[in-house]
């Protein structure tokens, strides 16, 4: 059985680690062949995420090489794609797939349309306004991490729909409580990549009013700088060999966002992993993040300033209710959002496509 996985980037790029290459070593497991083709390898991500310029050469080079992984696509039973062929261009590569009868499976842990039918170039939304829905409408199946991505899925006319969230490996994560009382004070934790540190200006505010009392500090995971003033403020390079070690070092995680259609389409991943760490959350109530947070049981959902002020003050202040809320999210990461328990349903997906074009 023989796959053709087309990520949009290398390991390096946290979705295309959590959605698929994460899972090869289970699929290798039960017999399934994928051979991987990244869009966008380990330098285009340095470059972006360290803010350096990306040169038409690097972005021509990678798609040709997609273009090639297209026509190669008829040696394999089918094609797996992350969101989309070719980015900004039309839908020509899944439009192809479709018409030679060779079925894919495309996945998707955010809003990928709005990314052309909001955006601020009218150009764009009028040519490729629709391209996902197309994408969507020609694939054999459809996965997405949440309702919201479901939703417009359905709304395209996709044949099929299925759900699979975004989960984190167990076996990475340990297997005992790590949550510590620490005398010397209180950490406040967010991880994410520069692409995505904005989101803490939400919170500047209740983050300056919380570190008052000099013993609380705040770790920015993966990115150089944040947008935080003012503040006990640490930055730490992200690594998948430290990220687990790095979580484990905070006393809360959070998950700041804007309520825009955007973020709607998030699948919530850094609130599993602060959870798979056993540490309680903070964070917006916006899309995922309300199902993925029950409110006062693994964590708490907060709007304003002073709801954000209110929640962290209450986990600086009482060791025993972060303790317990860190264990309940542990729970539930282990009963839903685990590679343990979604990998068996990811074979099953791919198989039962591969069996229903055989």
């Amino acid at each position: 059985m023989n796959i053709l996985l087309l990520t949009k980037y290398s390991r390096m790029g946290s979705t295309s680690r959590v959605r698929a290459f994460q899972y090869l070593p289970y699929l290798s497991s039960r017999g399934i062949r994928v051979t991987q083709a990244p869009l966008f390898g380990d330098e285009y991500l340095r470059r972006r995420y360290g803010e350096k310029k990306i040169g038409y050469g690097l972005l021509w080079a990678a798609y040709l090489r997609r273009i090639a992984s297209v026509v190669r696509s008829f040696r394999f039973r089918l094609v797996w794609i992350e969101k989309e062929l070719l980015p900004s261009l039309p839908s020509w590569g899944e439009a192809l797939l479709a018409a030679c009868g060779i079925p894919y499976v495309v996945d998707y842990d955010d809003a990928t349309f709005h990314w052309y039918d909001a955006h601020r170039n009218g150009l764009m939304r009028r040519f490729l306004g629709q391209k996902i829905d197309r994408v969507m409408r020609d694939a054999a199946l459809v996965i997405v991490g949440n309702d919201y991505l479901a939703a417009r899925a359905r709304q395209a006319g996709a044949k099929r729909v299925e759900f699979l969230p975004s989960v984190v490996d167990l076996k990475r994560y340990g297997s005992g409580v790590r949550q510590e009382e620490d005398s010397e004070g209180f950490t406040v934790g967010w991880i994410g990549s520069p692409v995505t540190v904005h989101y803490l200006k939400l919170v500047e505010s209740a983050l300056i009013q919380v570190c008052k009392n000099g013993s609380t500090r705040i770790i920015v995971v993966g990115a150089k700088r944040a947008p935080l003033d003012g503040l006990n403020l640490e930055t730490r390079p992200w690594s998948e060999d430290t990220e687990v070690e790095d979580i484990q070092s905070f006393d809360v995680g959070i998950m700041p966002l804007a309520d825009t259609p955007w973020e709607q389409g998030k699948c919530g991943y850094k609130l599993i992993q602060y959870m798979a760490c056993w540490k309680p959350i903070v964070a917006s109530p916006v899309g995922i993040n309300q199902k993925i947070v029950e409110n006062g049981i693994n964590g708490f959902l907060a709007v304003t300033t002073d709801e954000w002020i209110c929640a962290l003050e209450k986990l600086r202040n009482k060791y025993q209710c972060r303790r317990d809320m860190g264990k309940r999210g542990r729970s539930k990461v282990e009963m839903e959002y685990s590679l343990q328990i979604m990998a068996p349903r990811l074979e099953s997906l791919l198989r039962s496509v591969i069996e229903k074009y055989p």
